[in-house]
């Protein structure tokens, strides 16, 4: 009797080995994605410290004409707004551009779009924009101020050489004097009086106007889709 139970122990000890090893593969390949979620969360941590760093140093000295900060409590999420710059044809408008951190940043530029239409041969109808150093230049060692600061500077001085809206880089060229008369008319439809979205009557603005989203068409003037 007490050989066969120490059989059977046996048996039940090489079960219980095997199955100890079985066990082993499942925790073994786990140990990579735990790695990796520790990486993420530190990536995630020097992400989230440099916006706070950026947000209060924004917050605190603006760039000129511009302003910007979360929306609500996520801080990977941005609104900013831009000033059109005195002496352009965008001069009186009120841009707002929407600004995404992802969390390699300051790794990876921002992703920034503008919401309210422009007409600009550097910025597209979905609100794109044709900037250097939201690109292959992007450096870490660059800030949201110094992004704002460069889109204001291409709101002053476009760059039709390398175009993102090819009509619109044509006739700033070719016809400089209607190129600016649309850019106004632009400007004056979609960009003004946005800072408020109610109207006289206290009743709320047509969201598609200030989206940009209605057609700005007369006899002389492109429509958004020519933009596209």
């Amino acid at each position: 009797m007490s050989a066969s139970n120490s059989g059977r122990g046996k048996k039940r000890s090489r079960a219980q080995a095997n199955g100890n090893d079985e066990g082993a593969g499942p925790s073994g390949s786990a140990a990579p994605k735990t790695a990796k979620s520790t990486a993420n969360n530190k990536l995630m941590s020097t992400s989230l410290k440099r916006i706070q760093k950026e947000l209060a140093e924004i917050t605190l000295d603006p760039p000129p004409n511009c302003s910007a900060g979360p929306k609500g409590d996520n801080l990977f999420e941005w609104v900013s707004t831009i000033l059109g710059p005195p002496g352009t044809v965008y001069e009186g408008g009120v841009f707002f551009l929407d600004i995404h951190f992802s969390s390699e940043y300051p790794f990876k530029p921002p992703k920034v779009t503008f919401r309210t239409r422009i007409y600009h041969c550097n910025i597209n109808s979905q609100g794109n924009i044709c900037l250097d150093i939201l690109k292959d230049n992007w450096s870490p060692a660059l800030t949201i101020s110094k992004v704002l600061l460069s889109i204001c500077s291409l709101l002053t001085d476009c760059n039709p050489g390398d175009p993102l809206v090819g009509s619109i880089a044509t006739l700033y060229l070719q016809n400089r004097q209607e190129h600016d008369r649309v850019a106004r008319q632009w400007t004056k439809r979609f960009a003004t009086g946005l800072q408020s979205s109610t109207n006289i009557n206290g009743k709320e603005k047509d969201s598609s106007t200030q989206n940009g989203d209605s057609n700005v068409s007369d006899n002389n003037t492109p429509s958004p889709a020519s933009v596209s």
